[in-house]
């Protein structure tokens, strides 16, 4: 794999979110993410707590433009098996949905979403066999769990705190079915650390 295209993959996602699978909202957060009002949830939030939760939103909108960059170059790598790179199209597919809703909430919330970078400074050099691939995948889902549980009680919207909830539930699923792939017990513990 040669670094001169500077393909997009995943690295760091310390910033927050990722995913996989549906998300669950509660009936408040998914009339909050489609704009209505519910029980004034979009009244009674003050100017500078929605500001704290776009802020959120868009470093979790950031991490999943990073994810879907990563899924991109490990499917256009060449080194993933017909199964595997099915798997890795469908996990980029839910950042994708990931994506939309975060950015679609942001505007409710009075915000404009961040956009994609051009470039993001992946490893391609030590990508060589499908195992690297997968290796990075999961430590890139692993990083956005832990994003997501740090940021959750962060948001001043407990309705944005429960659908952020999901999304992390989403990436640990991710997560776990990548250390299966690379013969790792895909749950290794009672709790995440």
């Amino acid at each position: 794999m040669s670094n001169e295209k500077k393909q997009p993959i995943l690295l760091d996602r310390r910033s927050f979110l990722g995913n996989t699978g549906k998300i669950v909202l509660s009936g408040t957060a998914i009339a909050l993410m489609s704009g209505m009002s519910s029980a004034g949830a979009m009244s009674t939030d003050s100017s500078d707590s929605q500001e704290q939760d776009v802020r959120i939103l868009n470093t979790a909108i950031g991490a999943e433009h990073e994810a879907v960059a990563a899924y991109q170059l490990g499917a256009e790598s060449g080194l993933l098996s017909k199964g595997v790179l099915n798997v890795a199209l469908q996990f980029q597919g839910h950042h994708k949905e990931h994506i939309e809703l975060l950015a679609s909430t942001v505007g409710k919330l009075g915000g404009t979403a961040i956009d994609a970078k051009s470039y993001y400074d992946f490893p391609v050099h030590k990508l060589k066999r499908e195992k690297d691939v997968l290796t990075f995948a999961a430590g890139l889902e692993r990083g956005a769990i832990s994003a997501y549980a740090g940021a959750i009680p962060l948001f001043d919207n407990s309705d944005l705190a429960k659908a952020a909830a999901s999304i992390l539930a989403d990436e640990a699923m991710h997560w776990a079915i990548l250390r299966q792939a690379l013969g790792l017990d895909p749950v290794p513990g009672a709790f995440f650390s």
